[in-house]
């Protein structure tokens, strides 16, 4: 199957990226503007404020290339996805529960299914609006994403779009990224089963 996403899901798609650089690359440059207007007596602060900060766009940048770019397509193991998940999470109020071993690598040979499940993960993370922790686990062939915290849920509108329920005339900045995830698990196969329960929402990936 070929997937073709309509130009306004690919421009909101670059929206979507272009956001998730704003904050960070701006602090790159408020800790220049700090260096120049304070001088030495303000480097070391602001030298430390621009390493951050640059960390933080550089993994973003990495989670959504692959999560959005071809290259997430070729994953055969879900390492990489591990390792740069915890980069997109560090500092924030979501916490991520990966041991070694609770998801079977072998899922991951299935092409699409690493790119997959990295983008349930960044759903995972926007239905936790109050912080709290990204679980994974596999079993009976599935992965599944645990999004535990209060008020884990998906709104209907996401579900909708998740689902292909909407069309993308109908898409906001919002609901994008769900829109997006259905139809790449769509072009690979897989199915994409959302479980709500109190304070928990389950995203099961399925071949």
């Amino acid at each position: 199957m070929t997937l073709a996403l309509d130009l306004r899901v690919v421009e909101l798609l670059c929206s979507r990226l272009c956001h998730e650089l704003v904050n960070p690359v701006g602090a790159v440059n408020n800790g220049v503007e700090l260096i120049e207007e304070m001088g030495a007596d303000m480097a070391d602060e602001a030298l430390k404020l621009i390493a951050h900060s640059a960390q933080q766009a550089q993994g973003r940048l990495k989670v959504l290339r692959l999560a959005y770019g071809a290259a997430g397509t070729e994953l055969s193991s879900f390492g990489e996805i591990r390792t740069n998940i915890e980069k997109y999470l560090a500092g924030s109020k979501i916490g991520l529960d990966w041991p070694s071993g609770a998801v079977d690598d072998a899922l991951a040979s299935r092409r699409g299914t690493a790119k997959v499940l990295l983008n349930l993960l960044i759903m995972g993370e926007a239905a936790l609006a109050y912080g709290g922790t990204l679980a994974l686990s596999s079993g009976n062939g599935a992965v599944t994403v645990s999004a535990r915290g209060r008020g884990a849920s998906l709104k209907p509108d996401i579900r909708e779009a998740l689902d292909g329920g909407c069309t993308p005339a109908d898409l906001k900045p919002t609901t994008v990224h769900a829109y997006a995830t259905g139809r790449f698990a769509e072009a690979y196969g897989l199915t994409v089963t959302p479980v709500e329960a109190p304070e928990r929402l389950d995203l099961v990936l399925r071949p």
